[in-house]
């Protein structure tokens, strides 16, 4: 439920950027070696690092959006500056830690904990839509999965569906602790689809006897986007040669340059 925890861990969430990982699952995509992702995070860096979204399933939901109770969306930013606009002594405690460069540790699910300050006077304003539709109603939530909460049946499906229609799957820094994750690499192994895991430490699919290489996922696969990259300019290079004209790959370099900051 939005409150005041939820109001003080948003704005980390947001100034969050993506990292290599993120940028190099973006350019194999770009390069047509990855063409789905499913992510369990819902921190929105695999979108804004360029994925499209009709190819990426955020099975866990996204923290921009929040619902009311009735189903309906509200922009987290929108609903954010609503929240300053009600709270200005709360609006005044973040801009204070902000002037000092600090900020508090946020939790997956986007809250913080705050030591010593009550939250009873921190207002949550009632759904827009509901106020025209005539109701009050003010418990509202991020559109995320809570821990012990179900996965979206639509969700479920379109997850199973993608594994189900895909020739191989690569599963990347997850322990697949949550059985919505660990299904899809189960329905993967029943099928006989090769498949190989990228992650430091054990995980809950290890019973299964899938290849697994114990990498830091940011440093491998950056390698690996590296060298597919390099391999698909000779491609190019040579069709040029041969007289077959390919366009500037502009939004290609810049996301190898991405690799590099």
């Amino acid at each position: 439920m939005i409150r005041a925890r939820s109001y003080l861990g948003y704005p980390p969430v947001r100034a969050a950027r993506p990292n290599v990982s993120h940028y190099s699952l973006t350019a194999l995509h770009h390069h047509g070696f990855v063409h789905k992702l499913i992510t369990q995070n819902v921190d929105g860096l695999h979108s804004r690092s360029g994925f499209p979204m009709e190819d990426l399933l955020e099975l866990h939901g996204t923290l921009f959006v929040v619902r009311c109770r009735h189903g309906h969306e509200i922009d987290r930013d929108e609903f954010q500056n609503i929240l300053s606009t009600m709270n200005p002594s709360w609006k005044a405690f973040v801009d204070e830690m902000a002037a000092k460069g600090e900020s508090l540790r946020t939790n997956p699910d986007g809250d913080v904990e705050l030591e010593g300050r009550s939250y009873h006077d921190f207002v949550v304003p009632p759904c827009p839509t509901c106020q025209n539709e005539g109701r009050i109603e003010t418990i509202i939530k991020p559109d995320i999965v809570f821990f012990g909460g179900s996965v979206p049946e639509h969700k479920k499906e379109r997850s199973l569906y993608e594994v189900e229609t895909a020739n191989r799957f690569l599963v990347i820094a997850t322990t697949m602790a949550t059985y919505s994750a660990y299904r899809l690499i189960q329905l993967a192994h029943e099928q006989k689809k090769p498949t190989l895991i990228l992650n430091l430490g054990p995980t809950r699919a290890d019973n299964l006897e899938i290849t697994k290489i114990e990498l830091s996922c940011g440093e491998a696969l950056k390698a690996v986007t590296k060298t597919l990259w390099y391999v698909s300019m000779i491609a190019i290079n040579t069709a040029a040669n041969s007289g077959t004209s390919h366009p500037q790959d502009t939004w290609g370099k810049e996301l190898l340059e991405k690799l590099d900051e």
